[in-house]
C-alpha cells in the first residue's frame, strides 16, 4: 500500500502525476486531467498494489461483476487505453502501467511518499476515529476479499475519514464500514430491530431484493423475478419486506425476510404499515389519492383525496399514535415539496408549508422519498440532500423548516438509517457511474460513446449520429456525436432537468427542453451543429419532447396534466401558433412517416401500455395494453413500430406491424440481445434503438457503494 494511503492522505504522487483518490481526480504538474471514471478505478487499484499483478478477473470483479450490464473484455480494454492515454503512457514502452499478456496489469512506476497531513477538523471541534477493517487473506480467483477491494481502503477509508464525519452534539463519532459489496445498493432500509438492512441491487440487468446483517456479510438475495424493484420498508414485526416494480404494473409485494416465494399485496406503490401491521397506506400513480387496505391487500378504502389540487402526494411515514400519515406533496413542474400531515379518520390534512429540500433523485427519476426517515418521531426526519452537486445527509425540522447538514464532503452519503438502539445512524455511500454504449447488431461489437455518466440518448433516423445528456458541474450539457463517439459537439448548457427531445427528418435538427429552477419550462429547436437555436412558444405547465412532424412543418409537445397523463399540443413553425391536440393522453414520442399518427407509452401504473395519438381524429387510442417498455418508434418503412422488453439477463426487441392506425397481427421478435440493459435510468430513457435495428445505444451503469455506521465514540 502506497504510504501516502497508509498515512492517512488520499493523494498519490508518482513523477508529474497526483491522482487524488478523495475526489478521482488526475492531476499532471497541477493541471487537472479528464479521465473516465472506470479508468480511474482502473488506476486506483493498481496504485494500491505498485508492483503486483492485477489480474483481468480482479478488475472484473470491481468494475465489471457478473451481474452487470455490458461487454468487460471491450470495457476493460478501452479503460485502460484511455488511462494510458492521460498518463501519456504506451503499451510498448510502458513507464507506468506494464501489460502481462493475456493475465493483466501492474504499475511500474515509483511512488513518491507524502509525509503525514494534519486534518482540520470543522468548528464543533468533533473528532473522527477510522475503524480499523479486519486483515483479508488471499486474493481469490472469483470472489476477491479485501485485498481486491483495496481502492476502497484507500478510497472508501479515505471518504470515511474526511467526508463522513458527522457534525454531532454530543461529542467525538466515528465511522464504521460494514459491509464489503461493492455493487450498487439503492433503496437501503432497517429492520425494526437494527439487526439487517434490506436493498436493491442488479443481478442479471433486474433490480433484485438483498438482506444484509448489519454485523456484516454475505447479502441474501430474496428475488430473482422479472422487474426492476424498490424497496419501500419491513414489516412492523420485521417477517417480511415490501417492495414495488419501478417499471411495469404498480404493484406492492412482500416477501419473507429470511427467503421464500413474494406475495402480491396491493395495486399501488409507496406502501407504509401501520404500527400494528395491520394496515398498509399506499397510493397509485394515475390519480391524487392516498388508500388503506388491510395487510392481506383486501378491503381497500381511500383515506385521502387530493382532487383539485396539483399536488401529488406520496406517504411516507406514520406519526406517533398512528393515526396520521406524513405525505409528501410534490408537483412535476416545481422542485418544491410540501410536507404535510393527513389524519386517516377525519380524512384531513395539515400543510407544514414548502420547502425546496435538494433532494437526491432515485432510479426511477423522481424525488427519493424512499430516502426519508424519522429523525425523532414526528418532529425532525433524516433525508439525503444534493447541494452544489454533493450528496450529504441532512435532518429537517417539520416545525421551523431548517435543514441541519449531518454529514459532509463529496460523499455521496444516502439511505439514513438510525438504529433502534441508539448505535448511530447507517448509511450507503459509494459512487454510481455509468457509460453510453453502442452496440452494432451486425457485428456483435460494443463501442463505448461516452464513459461520464451519460444519459438519455437519442439516435438520428439514419442511424449515424446520438444526442446524450452529460453532467457538468453544476449543470447538464446536451451533447451530439457521431454513433461511434466522434466529432463530439456541444449543444446546450442548462440546469438538472435539461432533456433531449426528438430529431428531425433531415437528421440536422434536433429538439430539447430544459425546466430551470423555478422556472417555466421551456422547449427549443437547434441545428446539430448549434446553429439556429429557437425557443418555442410557452404552453403553460410542464411541457417535454417535442416531436418533429416528417415534413418539419410543426412539433408536437407533451405537457403534463395530472399523474401520468399528458395534454398534446401542436407548434407550427412558420405561423407560431399553438393548438391543442387532445387532453389527458400520453408522453409522446414519434411520429408516423405519413404525419396522422403519434406513438408513445406509459412504463408503469395500471395504465402501463403503448398508445397512439390520432392527430385528425384528436383521439387517444390504447395499442397494445400492459405492455411494459419505456419508448416506442416507428421502423423505417413505417409499417411497424419497434419496443424492447426487459428479462433476466437478456433485452427482446419487438417489432409490431402497424398501417393506417392499427395493429396487424401480433408482435413479431425482431432480435433478442444477448445481454441485459436497463430501460430507464433516473426516471428517463436509457437506450434507444435505430429504425433500421443495426444499433441499439443504451446506458450501462455501475458503481461501488457499501454499508457504514456513523456512531460516536
Amino acid at each position: 500500500m502506497p504510504q501516502a494511503v497508509a498515512n492517512g492522505s488520499a493523494k498519490v504522487r508518482f513523477g508529474p502525476f497526483e491522482a487524488d483518490l478523495l475526489t478521482q481526480e488526475l492531476r499532471n504538474s497541477g493541471k487537472r486531467i479528464r479521465v473516465p471514471t472506470q479508468s480511474f478505478q482502473v488506476l486506483q487499484l493498481l496504485l494500491n498494489h505498485p508492483g503486483d499483478l492485477v489480474t483481468r478477473e480482479q478488475l472484473r470483479s470491481l468494475l465489471w461483476p457478473a451481474d452487470t450490464f455490458g461487454d468487460f473484455e471491450h470495457g476493460l480494454n478501452a479503460a485502460v487505453n484511455r488511462l494510458r492515454d492521460a498518463l501519456h503512457d504506451s503499451a510498448d514502452h510502458p513507464r507506468w502501467i506494464e501489460t502481462l499478456p493475456k493475465r493483466g496489469y501492474r504499475f511500474i512506476g515509483k511512488i513518491r511518499p507524502e509525509p503525514p497531513v494534519a486534518l482540520t477538523i470543522p468548528e464543533a471541534q468533533e473528532s473522527v476515529e477510522l475503524v480499523p477493517v479486519p486483515a483479508a487473506t488471499a486474493w481469490s480467483g472469483r470472489r476477491w476479499t479485501l485485498g481486491a477491494a483495496a481502492v476502497l481502503i484507500a478510497g472508501l477509508a479515505a471518504d470515511a475519514f474526511l467526508h463522513l464525519r458527522a457534525k454531532l452534539p454530543d461529542g467525538p463519532a466515528r465511522i464504521s464500514q460494514i459491509s464489503r459489496w461493492n455493487k450498487p445498493m439503492n433503496d437501503a432500509k432497517l429492520s425494526p430491530d437494527g439487526h439487517a438492512v434490506a436493498f436493491v441491487s442488479p443481478v442479471g440487468g433486474i433490480a433484485q431484493v438483498f438482506l444484509m446483517l448489519t454485523s456484516g456479510g454475505e447479502p441474501l438475495q430474496l428475488t430473482n423475478d422479472e422487474g426492476d424493484k424498490d424497496v419501500d420498508t419491513f414489516s412492523p414485526d420485521g417477517t417480511e419486506i415490501y417492495y414495488e416494480r419501478s417499471i411495469g404494473r404498480e404493484e406492492v409485494w412482500a416477501v419473507p425476510t429470511l427467503g421464500g416465494a413474494p406475495r402480491r399485496v396491493v395495486s399501488g406503490s409507496y406502501a407504509v404499515p401501520s404500527a400494528d401491521g395491520e394496515f398498509i397506506y399506499y397510493v397509485k400513480a394515475d390519480n391524487f389519492r392516498i388508500f388503506r387496505a388491510g395487510k392481506s391487500g383486501l378491503n381497500e378504502e381511500q383515506v385521502y383525496n387530493n382532487e383539485g389540487s396539483p399536488l401529488y402526494f406520496i406517504p411516507l411515514l406514520l406519526f406517533p399514535g398512528g393515526n396520521d400519515v406524513l405525505a409528501a406533496g410534490e408537483r412535476r413542474d416545481s422542485p418544491n415539496i410540501r410536507f404535510s400531515r393527513i389524519n386517516v379518520t377525519r380524512h384531513e390534512a395539515v400543510d407544514f408549508g414548502e420547502v425546496n429540500p435538494q433532494l437526491t433523485k432515485s432510479t426511477d427519476g423522481d424525488w427519493n422519498m424512499h430516502d426519508v426517515v424519522w429523525a425523532v418521531p414526528g418532529k425532525t426526519l433524516l433525508l439525503s440532500r444534493t447541494v452544489n452537486r454533493l450528496t450529504n445527509i441532512w435532518k429537517y425540522s417539520l416545525q421551523d423548516r431548517s435543514l441541519t447538514q449531518i454529514t459532509f464532503g463529496a460523499g455521496p452519503d444516502f439511505s439514513p438509517m438510525p438504529d433502534p438502539g441508539g448505535k448511530g445512524i447507517y448509511l450507503v455511500n459509494g459512487k454510481s457511474s455509468n457509460f453510453l454504449t453502442a452496440y452494432h447488431v451486425h457485428s456483435k461489437q460494443s463501442t463505448d460513446i461516452v464513459s461520464e455518466d451519460a444519459t438519455e440518448p437519442a439516435i438520428s433516423p439514419d442511424g449515424k449520429r446520438v444526442m446524450y445528456i452529460i453532467p457538468a458541474g453544476e449543470n447538464l450539457e446536451l451533447w451530439v456525436s457521431d454513433i461511434n463517439g466522434g466529432n463530439k459537439l456541444k449543444i446546450a448548457t442548462g440546469d438538472e432537468t435539461l432533456t433531449p427531445g426528438t430529431w428531425a427528418s433531415d437528421n440536422i435538427h434536433l429538439s430539447f427542453n430544459e425546466l430551470a429552477t423555478g422556472t417555466e419550462s421551456k422547449n427549443y429547436i437547434v441545428g446539430a451543429d448549434g446553429s439556429g437555436l429557437r425557443e418555442l412558444p410557452r404552453m403553460g405547465g410542464t411541457p417535454a419532447n417535442p416531436v418533429w412532424s416528417p415534413d418539419q412543418k410543426s412539433l408536437y409537445v407533451s405537457v403534463v396534466d395530472k399523474g401520468q397523463l399528458f395534454n398534446i399540443w401542436k407548434w407550427t413553425v412558420d405561423s407560431s401558433s399553438l393548438e391543442k391536440i387532445v387532453d389527458k393522453c400520453v408522453f409522446v414520442q414519434d411520429a408516423d412517416p405519413g404525419g396522422q399518427y403519434l406513438l408513445g407509452a406509459i412504463w408503469d401504473g395500471e395504465k402501463a401500455g403503448i398508445y397512439e395519438v390520432s392527430i385528425s381524429e384528436r383521439r387517444c387510442i390504447s395499442l397494445l395494453p400492459g405492455t411494459v417498455t419505456a419508448s416506442v418508434t416507428f421502423a423505417r418503412d413505417g409499417k411497424s413500430f419497434l419496443y424492447a422488453v426487459a428479462s433476466r439477463g437478456e433485452v427482446t426487441i419487438f417489432r409490431q406491424p402497424w398501417r393506417d392506425g392499427k395493429v396487424v397481427g401480433a408482435p413479431q421478435v425482431a432480435l433478442k440481445v444477448p445481454f441485459a440493459f436497463p430501460l430507464t435510468y433516473n426516471g428517463s430513457n436509457a437506450y434507444d434503438i435505430s429504425r433500421d435495428l443495426s444499433t441499439i445505444v443504451y446506458v450501462r451503469p455501475g458503481g461501488h457503494q457499501d454499508l457504514y455506521l456513523l456512531s460516536h465514540k
